[in-house]
């Protein structure tokens, strides 16, 4: 049996253990972390987002919702300054993070990258060994001792669920896991820097069923402790587990622009807007 087969096969029996992660206070009290005024990106001279303005609660899950195309994961690109990479890539408006103007040319990106993590659609990890997946960036921001080393990638492990099953494989390639635990190990190697924010980038849609539900699950047990940014086509996964909710669509076929934003239980059951409700009913998009 292949280690993709082995890794399968254990998800398939639910043979994993979230480990003992402890909640943060719950989200009840709105408490500012990220503050998004007036905000719109262009490629060139393609407009992708336009006077987009929201808050992002701490603590708190927020969904992003909307058809492919309109500026989703733009805008959490925006948020941890990946924008810097692409080339032709024009940012306006205020972002501020922890009352930090993220737009501000003195800011250190690297700790801001710390600070906020990243979970793309695809798993990405390293092809190095599990253990040095976690071990990398902890070397990058200055852990050298190796028990700390080992301290920390024990316990991220244990709290997305995979040391169980890969504790007696640390140094075999993090390829030949499954997807589902490619993408845990993914989650964990973020957790390893103790940021305050995630942004998740569809983390289930390129999942089984199976290894959606376990991570589905990891991203409701990271509130309170973590403030999480998630964009998801899946409106019952959003439904399940969002606190708040922002609905996007494109604007006149050129930008994409933030039509309503608010708690996720009005979004769904009482939206304001009509274009919100046609997609919520699935007469739109």
């Amino acid at each position: 049996m292949s280690e993709v087969e082995r890794g399968d096969k254990t998800q398939m029996n639910a043979a994993y253990t979230l480990g003992p992660l402890q909640a943060g206070p719950p989200c009840c009290d709105p408490e500012p972390l990220i503050r998004v005024d007036n905000l719109s990106l262009h490629y060139g001279k393609k407009p992708a987002l336009e006077n987009v303005s929201l808050d992002v609660y701490k603590g708190c899950i927020t969904a992003l919702i909307g058809p492919s195309g309109c500026g989703k994961t733009s805008f959490l690109s925006v948020l941890n300054r990946m924008t810097d990479m692409i080339p032709d890539c024009r940012v306006s408006g205020n972002v501020h993070f922890d009352g930090r103007d993220l737009r501000h040319p003195a800011l250190d990106v690297q700790g801001l990258r710390r600070d906020i993590g990243m979970i793309f659609q695809k798993p990405v990890p390293f092809p190095l060994s599990i253990r040095r997946n976690i071990e990398l960036p902890l070397r990058e921001h200055g852990m050298s001792k190796q028990a700390d080393l080992n301290e920390v990638m024990q316990q991220v492990l244990q709290d997305v669920g995979l040391w169980d099953e890969v504790k007696d494989r640390l140094e075999f390639s993090a390829l030949a896991l499954s997807g589902g635990q490619q993408q845990r190990l993914c989650i964990a190697r973020a957790l390893a820097l103790k940021p305050k924010v995630l942004l998740m980038d569809e983390p289930c849609s390129a999942l089984d069923p199976i290894s959606s539900g376990v991570v589905e699950d990891l991203v409701q047990r990271l509130r309170g402790k973590y403030t999480v940014v998630i964009v998801t086509h899946n409106l019952a996964q959003a439904r399940r587990i969002a606190n708040y909710a922002g609905f996007f669509w494109i604007k006149d076929q050129r930008a994409g622009c933030l039509i309503e934003f608010g708690q996720c239980k009005q979004i769904f059951e009482a939206p304001a807007h009509e274009l919100t409700a046609a997609y919520i009913n699935g007469n739109r998009g």
